[in-house]
């Protein structure tokens, strides 16, 4: 799957540790290190890409799990498994002792450490140092440097790498935060000095905004990196965020593989994202390129990093944002431009074998781009879900096309974790060509279970600016309207009708006993061929009722149908069985569609070139995601989403104004504050306590009115 599609490199084993011919100088005193079995500190997705490259090598794998993941895809895997703590990452993934301790009873002789938990973890890549036991990565002097934003910064500096004006000091006292970020002006970023993958990063747009956006920056630092110390930077207004591949082995040589863009993104984190960077001239390709080769040998870096640049949209000046010194989740759009294998590249030059190739040898061809997908509510903020996928059917790889993904149908997607359910990776021979596959493809997805932001990227990949490549990373509120276009609140017709007749033609197949079907009133109570049959079904969408009466005709799968009080149409439909599940063929007004259909619980999915639609059969009348009325939902506080309390921020008898914030939930790792839906008094607060698990819809805080 991952071959060297442009570059001419000979086959290798690990095991053996053969020389690459090439022409680099060796140093001599670089002893060659035996690997043959590789330990996966990670889990999904990475943990799964990394484990095919290590087969194709010859290399064994060995996974770690936790109580959440028994049962994951990385987990079977691996040609070993162990089980490392509870499902907190902390208990788990982030459990340095216990993951060494696997590396030694399984005789690994590396750790990868895939992206995000212990990538860029100093104290755990001097560990590994310590006992003995490969790190796949950068030297802890790289990791450490860079990991600090305010030292990276400055080395940066010195290499002749442009660098955004800002306040990189260790004096941390607020006071001085404060007077720097007045020297600085507003709009102010606000940054985690550990930070990483938008965690502990805020944008104040005023100084009125400051303090707030600092202390939210602080506690969600403190959280995920154990720091809570703040650099600050000018903010530069809807700039593009261009980030450059590059790769340097222990011998001194080092070079990039072009260029991505990951402008286009939600709360701070990447969506959706391209090789190479549209519109940009090869002048400031190869600037990039260079400047970010500097970057890593100006920190004696080893192994696969990336150099992130802020861009102007305009003039494309540039200026270095910060380095990961890990392997990004996007790596395989920069494989499929350049025909490389990167996890195979970081095997080899961990081994300690030299890069197999020179920067003349790297050739840039077509373009590629990845879309990330999430079980996340985009119309919600994308608040990201947890929950069971009892629906997973995704598109089929092909030579141009990659699925990179850790979870299965009927696989949880917990509450511990990132929200990633899969990365879809296609290849054009230019920008068009790429974006019309991503459409395609992406229409391929059918979920059932958990909402995702397939239909968003459906309208993002064919928004008009993004097709021409005017991306930004203010692009998703500055197009709302198109992205989130009012007529996805609205039920069309032919949808209603498809949904009703693939409903009921699938209750027909399926009933033997009965004709009691849920959702359907019959009239009358008997199916039978000749006879003019009446059946209403009950549809909801977007909290609107819809009713669609059919009827059946003497010609075979011949019906007539009738939205509401609308007029009779004559529909033909049927339900055909293929690999990817039911599809539903109808005619209606000369048009005939081939649409996916899938039921599951009281939902009807209905999925087209446009996405999925999903209906609701009729439910008990309770309002609120506790059972509350519409009047009592008003005077509680909920939790919009499962995850685990952070902090309680009021007490019973506490006076507070609608907007106030009243607790902080910790959801896949990104931290929500819960405000008060209006002005009032406290009258209860639920008995949770920091790290105790949340529901979605729990019912926290409760109000009464003044007086």
């Amino acid at each position: 799957m991952y071959a060297n599609r442009f570059l001419k490199i000979s086959s290798l084993n690990l095991q053996n540790s053969v020389r690459f011919n090439h022409a680099h100088q060796l140093k001599s005193d670089i002893q060659r290190r035996h690997i043959d079995k590789v330990l996966i500190a990670n889990r999904g997705e990475i943990a799964c890409r990394v484990m095919r490259t290590a087969r194709k090598l010859g290399v064994r794998t060995v996974a770690v799990y936790s109580e959440a993941d028994k049962n994951a895809m990385h987990v079977e895997m691996a040609d070993e498994a162990y089980h490392i703590g509870p499902a907190p990452s902390t208990q788990s993934y982030l459990n340095t002792s216990k993951i060494l301790e696997v590396a030694k009873r399984s005789k690994s002789q590396a750790i990868h450490p895939g992206y995000g938990f212990l990538s860029e973890n100093v104290e755990f890549c001097k560990q590994c140092a310590d006992e003995g036991v490969i790190f796949i990565g950068p030297p802890t002097s790289a990791i450490r440097d860079m990991g600090i934003k305010s030292t990276s910064k400055a080395i940066m500096s010195n290499a002749g790498v442009p660098i955004v004006r800002g306040y990189h000091g260790e004096d941390q006292s607020i006071e001085r935060l404060q007077a720097e970020a007045q020297k600085i002006g507003f709009p102010l970023m606000i940054k985690a000095v550990r930070g990483g993958g938008g965690k502990g990063m805020r944008i104040a747009m005023t100084e009125a905004e400051f303090l707030p956006q600092l202390e939210s920056a602080k506690r969600e630092s403190l959280k995920s990196f154990g720091d809570e110390s703040m650099l600050l930077e000018q903010y530069i207004t809807d700039p593009r965020h261009v980030e450059v591949q590059v790769f340097a082995d222990m011998y001194g040589n080092a070079v990039h593989l072009f260029e991505r863009d990951c402008s286009v993104q939600r709360r701070h984190q990447k969506i959706i994202e391209e090789a190479p960077a549209p519109g940009l001239s090869e002048d400031t390709r190869r600037q990039l390129g260079e400047a970010a080769v500097r970057a890593a040998k100006a920190v004696g870096y080893v192994g696969a990093g990336t150099v992130e640049f802020i861009l102007h949209r305009v003039t494309h000046e540039f200026h270095f944002m910060e380095m990961n010194t890990r392997l990004q989740v996007e790596h395989p759009i920069t494989e499929m431009i350049t025909g490389t294998d990167l996890v195979e590249w970081q095997l080899r030059i961990a081994a300690g074998e030299p890069l197999p190739v020179s920067q003349e040898d790297i050739v840039r061809r077509g373009h590629a781009v990845e879309c990330r997908i999430y079980a996340e509510e985009p119309r919600a903020g994308f608040l990201p879900r947890a929950g069971t996928l009892h629906r997973l059917t995704q598109p089929t790889p092909e030579e141009n096309v990659r699925v990179e993904t850790g979870v299965r149908e009927g696989h949880e997607v917990s509450v511990h974790y990132d929200p990633m359910i899969a990365k879809l990776v296609v290849w054009g021979q230019d920008r068009n060509e790429a974006l019309a596959r991503t459409k395609r493809k992406l229409s391929e997805y059918q979920v059932a279970g958990l909402e995702t932001n397939v239909n968003f990227l459906l309208r993002l990949s064919g928004a008009s600016a993004f097709v021409a490549g005017d991306v930004h990373t203010a692009f998703i509120p500055q197009h709302e309207a198109e992205l989130f276009p009012q007529s996805d609140t609205v039920l069309s017709e032919d949808k209603a009708i498809q949904a009703a007749l693939g409903y009921v033609i699938k209750c027909q197949k399926d009933s033997t006993a009965n004709n009691s079907w849920k959702g359907i009133s019959i009239k009358p109570t008997a199916w039978r061929p000749n006879y003019n049959l009446e059946k209403i079904v009950n549809l909801k969408f977007d909290d609107k009722d819809t009713k669609v009466t059919i009827k059946y005709q003497n010609a075979p799968n011949t019906y007539q149908v009738k939205v509401n009080d609308g007029e009779w149409k004559s529909v033909e439909g049927a339900l055909k069985a293929t690999e990817q599940g039911l599809r539903l063929v109808s005619k209606l007004d000369g048009r005939t569609s081939n649409v996916g259909f899938l039921t599951h619980d009281n939902e009807i999915h209905v999925y087209d070139e446009n996405g999925q639609t999903v209906l609701h059969l009729p439910q008990p009348k309770h309002q609120g995601p506790s059972g509350q009325d519409s009047t009592s939902s008003a005077n509680v506080a909920f939790s919009p989403t499962a995850g685990v309390m952070e902090k309680i921020l009021v007490s019973k008898g506490d006076k507070v104004v609608k907007g106030q914030p009243v607790f902080v939930v910790i959801a896949m790792k990104m931290e929500y504050v819960v405000r008060s839906p209006r002005d009032g008094v406290v009258s209860e607060v639920a008995k949770f306590v920091q790290g105790d698990a949340v529901g979605k819809g729990v019912q926290v805080v409760t109000l009464e009115s003044e007086s």
